[in-house]
């Protein structure tokens, strides 16, 4: 049975009655009766109309707190930040010079060595998705200039101008990571 019936039959109130005196739709009282926990306004107009403490009403009372001693504070640990250290970071985005002409292991070598240095912040996730938009992308433009069958010394240009834009890439966000401690070029979105 909730509390507000209980009070209420106490009192020698009907629904209709209390909702009267309160002025509280009677539609109200019958859901807070129902189990409707109140609140705001209700919960006072209610309490003052049957001059009771808004507490009473409540179906799950408010702890009464005696001493400060019984109270148990838990504390919830933060995870320490893993501090970033711009110099593997810069080791991390150079790594995939190595490994420009294989275009799946510049993005594993890096993947790796996140993971060994433990630089799991979003530059190094951000310098792994640049790698890997490349990655995608170098290709269906190499296909696209294969397809206009413009000849093969555009084609080797074209190849020669693919690999030498990721170096400009690496290299210029090396560059950044030096002098600012953020990428040049970077994507709104992580890949991973």
């Amino acid at each position: 049975m909730s509390k507000l019936k209980t009070i209420r039959e106490q009192k020698n109130l009907t629904q209709e009655e209390l909702s009267e005196k309160s002025k509280i739709s009677v539609r109200t009282i019958q859901r807070i009766e129902s189990g409707t926990e109140p609140k705001g306004h209700t919960l006072r107009t209610l309490a003052q109309t049957l001059e009771i403490e808004e507490v009473e009403l409540l179906q799950t009372p408010l702890p009464i707190i005696n001493e400060p001693d019984e109270v148990e504070t838990k504390v919830e640990e933060e995870p320490i930040p893993i501090p970033v250290n711009y110099s593997y970071i810069k080791i991390i985005n150079l790594s995939s010079l190595l490994f420009i002409l294989l275009p799946p292991l510049n993005i594993l070598v890096p993947l790796l060595l996140m993971f060994t240095m433990k630089q799991k912040n979003s530059l190094v996730r951000q310098i792994i998705s640049v790698q890997m938009i490349w990655t995608v992308m170098a290709p269906v433009i190499f296909f696209t200039g294969i397809f206009l069958k413009l000849g093969r010394p555009f084609t080797l240009i074209l190849m020669a101008l693919i690999v030498l834009s990721n170096v400009f890439i690496i290299i210029r966000n090396a560059a950044e990571i030096d002098r600012n401690k953020k990428l040049y070029f970077y994507l709104k979105f992580s890949m991973i």
